[in-house]
């Protein structure tokens, strides 16, 4: 069993206590002892001795002489006997008074230890409540669902400046530089990938008017289309730059979004990629409500469908389906293709990663795809996962927090506003 820092300081504190209390009655037990034991022999010798200066009259003395042997032997075993009294009542008193003061000084130091051990108790949790602010901040910034996020807190730790605060400072700076640095590398590639913009357009521009000249070459025009078809890719790299830097940015704005509608539009716009591809794509949704960005997670499904329809095999299938499970709005892509290993699944999370080639830029896309998915599943606060299928080809889970749907509007209320609304027209016309 792992004892708290707080438990720590308070068995520390109880048992210096206890040993300083022990220490403290075996002292005054000794000292009771030696003074008791000199105040018995004191009484007692007092008690056996006759008083200095006082002698036996003179009758007396010759009356005691006169006394029988027997008489003497009696008086002095009377003697004997009040003596041996005496020692007794002085053992029993000695023997009562200390023992007495063992119980008595026990059974107050328990009780005064017990309640030093609860004010320690209560004072190790006020001057241990500053770390543990530390604590739960470190973990809401840890426990977010990007290292970026959640960089925005402070501790903000007031009181006097001791060790604790100067911990707790030093955690915020450490913070507010990291929260410095992320963001001004999000400003750094969206301002970079904006500016790459109006070279590629005006580089677009003169291939395509270079290529619809009259005097054009089959040559020069094939070379323009060649052209054309880089500067589409490169766009395509930057659009992906800038969607991924956007969706690195905590979702403020939510609007209720059903995943079905999403589904069944991004299905409809790529039904011309997957039938030139000659790949069966089958949609099974249901209702699946979630809060969000509606671009945003449009833009998941289709990064998702359109992976399955690129890394496939000829005549090959992608299948989406939607679902509300355990309060959790579920999107799941799979596709057939190629064997997929295992331990390559991280990698594909990774920007500009591809299984298949080690180019940024390819044929088939940027290697941004699913980056951009798990960056915008984890603004929603979700969660993507992907698994190899055993007959090839890649199963994608995504799970984002369920919302209900918004509440169709009432007719007699939207009938009312409308009458009101011509009301109104009327009486400024």
């Amino acid at each position: 069993m792992r004892l708290s820092l707080r438990a720590r300081l308070t068995l520390t504190y109880g048992g210096l206590f206890l040993v300083a209390g022990v220490v403290l009655l075996g002292a005054t037990y000794a000292l009771f002892d030696q003074q008791l034991s000199r105040s018995g022999t004191k009484v007692l010798a007092t008690r056996l001795t006759p008083a200095p200066g006082t002698s036996p009259p003179a009758g007396a003395a010759q009356g005691a002489r006169q006394e029988t042997r027997q008489e003497v032997a009696q008086e002095a075993r009377a003697m004997a006997d009040a003596d041996r009294w005496m020692r007794d009542q002085r053992e029993e008193l000695h023997d009562a008074a200390v023992t007495s003061l063992v119980t008595q000084g026990s059974i107050a130091l328990l009780v005064v230890g017990g309640a030093a051990a609860g004010f320690g108790w209560l004072i190790a949790g006020q001057v241990l409540s500053p770390l543990h602010r530390v604590t739960e901040t470190a973990r809401r910034i840890a426990g977010s669902p990007a290292a970026d996020r959640g960089l925005h807190e402070r501790i903000a730790l007031r009181g006097p400046r001791d060790e604790v605060k100067e911990l707790a400072d030093t955690f915020d700076a450490m913070v507010e530089r990291l929260d410095r640095s992320f963001d001004g590398q999000r400003r750094f590639v969206a301002s970079a990938s904006h500016e790459l913009r109006t070279p590629l357009t005006l580089g677009r521009a003169l291939v395509e008017v270079a290529m619809h000249r009259e005097s054009a070459s089959p040559d020069v025009r094939q070379l323009g289309e060649t052209l054309l078809q880089i500067n589409v890719r490169h766009e395509r790299l930057i659009t992906g730059l800038l969607l991924l830097a956007r969706s690195e940015n905590e979702i403020t704005t939510r609007a209720p979004v059903d995943l079905a509608d999403v589904v069944a539009h991004v299905a409809a716009q790529t039904a011309l990629e997957a039938d030139g591809s000659g790949i069966t794509v089958e949609t099974d949704s249901a209702e699946a409500m979630t809060a969000g960005d509606a671009l945003l997670l449009e833009r998941v499904v289709q990064n998702l469908l359109e992976n399955g329809l690129r890394h496939n095999t000829d005549s090959g299938w992608v299948s989406v389906s939607c679902r509300t499970e355990g309060g959790r709005a579920v999107l799941e892509v799979a596709n057939s293709g190629p064997a997929v290993p295992p331990y390559e699944i991280p990698a594909l999370f990774e920007p500009f990663r591809r299984l298949d080639s080690d180019r940024v830029v390819t044929a088939k896309g940027a290697g941004l795809g699913l980056s951009i998915v798990q960056s915008i599943v984890r603004a929603h606060n979700g969660t993507v996962t992907a698994a190899p299928r055993p007959e090839g080809g890649l199963t994608v889970t995504v799970a984002l927090p369920s919302a209900e749907p918004e509440p169709d509007p009432d007719p007699e209320t939207e009938t009312e506003r409308e009458h009101g609304g011509r009301g109104r027209t009327a009486a400024r016309a």
